[in-house]
């Protein structure tokens, strides 16, 4: 093939799908998971510290470093596998290593982790987990060890993966602060397998988690929501009625609108990421092809019956908060136009009075110019009775006589004039 050059990214974006492999695990394990989440602003947090904290964790042990940069790091820390990943808002840790501990989901076992070293996380916990991954016995021994592990109201449990394994969990966090989940699988089930089916419990639970924290953002507006409602129906009332000025109404309403804009800005991103987060989990449960296992709820059941509700919780809410900024805009529109209607009427009453007052103006005009042709006249034939004063003896007119004989033409030539100048300036 002839050469040519390849796009920058080629190999960066090609190397991204085999960036994030499945661990490969045996029977029997066990498995502690951690993640870390900043408390506000967890998209926008600074990276570098996720990277710091991960070196300190690997230097105590020898560890090489990840790549500047990275998103994702694998190392063995110890007799434990280490695959450390970042995300979009959080930070994950998973270590896994071979054999049980001889005390079901001891603390101990988390005890990997350093106390002093998970002081310093740059976030919070937002879930941990420990997961036993033990030879499948059969089921009646599973029921038993699931009897004494979990607690039975809130367990589920179901074949997985064609009947490769068996997993469960209850979603509760045990005194030592940490989720239980246990994984049953078949002697010739293969590393690879045992590894999928351990990152989608753990991907379950965190998604799990994050999803939740629009729930609790939901419930805390709930109040706020409500007594906007009222308040928005209390201002639309007072639209049809007059006792209360427009104007007014109208402020309280943008008011109204405003506080429902900016809380519905806050609130986008955590309701758009609880979709996607929600929609994760579904996707991995499915991924596990599960199968009811003697009477037991199903994850996807336990998912039905506990999680839906909170995640309609969340779209009702952002579904509420739209629909009362859109009836806020429209009240907005319909009282914008009563005002503007008022005003034209007020406008329009405003013409008419400049109207009579400009006809009132030019009556006055008309008779001012009449008193003005008056009072010209007399000045004009004052002058020219002066002037024409020394014909009036060779005339054998008297001065009276010659003032009586030019008045008339000095009025009409002054009324012309004024006439033509009116004429002019219109």
């Amino acid at each position: 093939m002839p050469p040519i050059q390849d796009h920058p990214l080629r190999y960066q974006l090609a190397n991204e799908l085999h960036a994030r492999p499945f661990p490969t695990m045996k029977s029997p394990s066990t498995v502690i998971y951690l993640a870390v989440k900043q408390p506000e602003e967890a998209v926008h947090r600074d990276r570098g510290l996720d990277l710091a904290h991960l070196i300190d964790l690997l230097d105590r042990h020898g560890a090489p470093h990840p790549k500047p940069g990275a998103t994702h790091h694998a190392a063995q820390l110890g007799r434990h596998t280490l695959k450390w990943e970042q995300h979009t808002e959080f930070v994950s840790y998973t270590l896994y290593s071979d054999g049980v501990s001889e005390r079901p989901f001891d603390p101990v076992d988390f005890e990997v982790l350093p106390g002093d070293w998970l002081e310093q996380a740059p976030g919070q916990r937002i879930t941990s987990l420990m997961l036993r991954v033990l030879p499948r016995p059969d089921t009646a021994e599973i029921k038993s060890k699931l009897q004494d592990w979990l607690v039975p109201e809130s367990m589920a449990v179901s074949q997985v993966l064609d009947d490769n394994a068996v997993v469960a969990g209850d979603f509760r966090i045990d005194p030592a602060g940490h989720m239980r989940f246990a994984a049953f699988v078949n002697r010739e089930t293969g590393s690879r397998r045992i590894g999928r089916i351990v990152q989608r419990l753990c991907e379950i639970e965190t998604y799990r988690a994050m999803s939740m924290l629009g729930f609790s953002r939901a419930r805390g507006l709930s109040p706020t929501i409500g007594g906007l409602d009222t308040h928005l129906s209390e201002i639309m009332a007072e639209m049809t009625g007059s006792s209360v000025p427009a104007e007014q109404t109208l402020s309280h309403l943008l008011t109204v609108s405003a506080e429902l804009e900016a809380m519905a800005a806050r609130a986008a991103f955590r309701f758009g990421a609880t979709g996607a987060y929600e929609a994760l989990v579904n996707q991995r449960i499915r991924l596990l092809r599960e199968e009811r296992l003697e009477g037991f709820q199903t994850f996807a059941e336990f998912m039905l019956r506990r999680y839906e509700p909170a995640m309609r919780t969340v779209k009702s809410t952002e579904k509420r908060l739209v629909t009362l900024a859109d009836r806020a805009r429209r009240a907005g529109e319909l009282l914008r136009t009563r005002v503007d209607v008022e005003r034209s009427a007020q406008n329009q009453a405003l013409l008419e009075s400049m109207d009579r007052r400009a006809d009132m103006a030019l009556r006055l005009q008309h008779t001012v110019e009449g008193l003005s042709v008056v009072a010209i006249s007399y000045y004009a034939v004052s002058l020219a009775s002066y002037a024409l004063y020394p014909l009036a003896g060779p005339l054998g007119l008297s001065k009276g006589m010659m003032t009586a004989l030019i008045t008339l033409p000095v009025v009409g030539l002054v009324w012309l004039a004024v006439r033509r100048i009116r004429k002019g300036l219109h």
